[in-house]
């Protein structure tokens, strides 16, 4: 027995420390070291202008609900070999995961079809798998649905008076604890932090990080040229920067500095400076432009800072989602984990950004996000460059969700 108190003494710290943190940050959304969902590749938040608090749980209403295929507006007439390569995709990833059992069947009777025949393909899913309506705590089917895209940004591997603006990778004095470690129920679960003495502290907020920027210039990935790039790079995730010779390189989400994330679109509608209508990326970037005097202040009210790593661009492949492979354009999608399972297919029903047009398709669960908390909640992935950057900032829609899911991983019923 007595090997047992070291283990059982970190666990009862880890624990303590845990909830010490999660109770000082209890007043906020999120907090600045409270646990958070983890990101392999993607950032704790991607939308300009909002995030979305969890409802209150109500066990009594189970997140899937059984459904028919009858019950998937549109499905029918779904362009399922657009969606049949990112669904290959995630079948590779889920291969390497412990969850594959549950996916094998599926995704090797998947193998053989030819990707063109509609009919094969619709007959293929309706064979090997059930749909499942998400449906919120309250009851309520419907949720927020927002995109997210690839931007393009100008750099340079030096700093010049033109490209001044810092990519960051990760610092050295980072913290990253996973809690499960110690307490297997804080499955993906972990704190950030900093050291301070023998204490661990919460990391440093953005406007501390850029007042000290000078710190922290050896760890400058490139340098671009306009801070409003940088800041939405953050919030998307991952970006490529074309270079001064004419090189195109991506930076992707690497860690976070473990603080809350904020919008600056929502901090100018309380403030006054733009209407709920007006708080686009879009409209964003003109009150910045109007206003640079006042852009390190908007940005510093978004504690959130992330770090990124560099990587080669491989041709119109997108960059790698949570799930560790390449987002496809317009069928990949950002999802909380906790509710939806990383991999699996989801038809989504929303309206085109700033629009009433339908817009019915088959998704791959392939991301996550900070800001995306909610059982009916998703980031839409346009893609890449500016069309996509447009379309991204104009989505804010109301929709539903169904997860797709083989017989070995439906939801239990009892």
């Amino acid at each position: 027995m007595m090997q047992e108190r070291p283990k059982q003494a970190m666990r009862f710290y880890a624990a303590a420390l845990a909830a010490l943190w999660l109770s000082a940050c209890s007043t906020a959304p999120e907090c600045p070291v409270c646990p958070t969902t983890p990101a392999t590749s993607s950032p704790p938040a991607k939308t300009a202008s909002d995030t979305v608090a969890d409802l209150p749980a109500d066990r009594s209403v189970r997140p899937m609900q059984p459904a028919s295929w009858r019950d998937l507006p549109g499905w029918e007439n779904e362009d399922l070999s657009a969606a049949w390569p990112a669904f290959l995709q995630s079948c590779l990833a889920l291969s390497k995961r412990p969850q594959w059992p549950q996916w094998r069947a599926a995704c090797e009777a998947a193998k053989p079809l030819v990707v063109t025949d509609q009919a094969t393909l619709r007959r293929f899913f309706e064979a090997h798998f059930r749909p499942y309506r998400l449906t919120n705590p309250d009851g309520s089917t419907s949720g927020l649905i927002t995109g997210y895209y690839e931007p393009l940004l100008q750099g340079a591997r030096q700093r010049t008076a033109k490209f001044a603006y810092p990519a960051l990778g990760v610092p050295d004095d980072l913290l990253t604890i996973e809690l499960s470690a110690v307490l297997p129920d804080l499955k993906h679960q972990r704190l950030r932090g900093r050291l301070q003495g023998n204490k661990v502290v919460p990391y440093y907020s953005r406007a501390e990080i850029t007042s000290q920027m000078q710190k922290y210039a050896d760890h400058a990935l490139l340098w671009v040229d306009d801070a409003v790039d940088l800041f939405f790079l953050q919030v998307q995730g991952s970006g490529r920067v074309r270079l001064t010779d004419g090189r195109m390189v991506r930076l992707s989400y690497a860690n976070q500095n473990g603080h809350p994330y904020r919008s600056i679109g929502r901090e100018l509608v309380e403030r006054g400076e733009l209407t709920v209508e007006q708080a686009s990326m879009q409209g964003i970037r003109t009150w910045v432009r109007a206003n640079p005097g006042r852009a390190g202040a908007l940005f510093n009210s978004n504690p959130s800072y992330v770090f990124f790593r560099e990587s080669a661009v491989n041709g119109d492949e997108g960059p790698n989602g949570a799930l560790g492979v390449p987002l496809t354009a317009g069928r990949s999608i950002a999802v909380d984990p906790r509710h939806v399972p990383l991999g699996a297919p989801v038809f989504l029903a929303t309206t085109q950004p700033d629009s009433a047009a339908p817009l019915h398709r088959l998704m791959l669960a392939q991301d996550t996000g900070g800001a995306i908390r909610g059982v009916v909640r998703a980031d839409y992935f346009w893609g890449f460059g500016a069309e996509a950057g447009d379309r991204a900032g104009k989505m804010r829609q109301q929709g539903q969700m169904w997860v797709i899911l083989p017989p070995g991983a439906a939801p239990r019923t009892d």
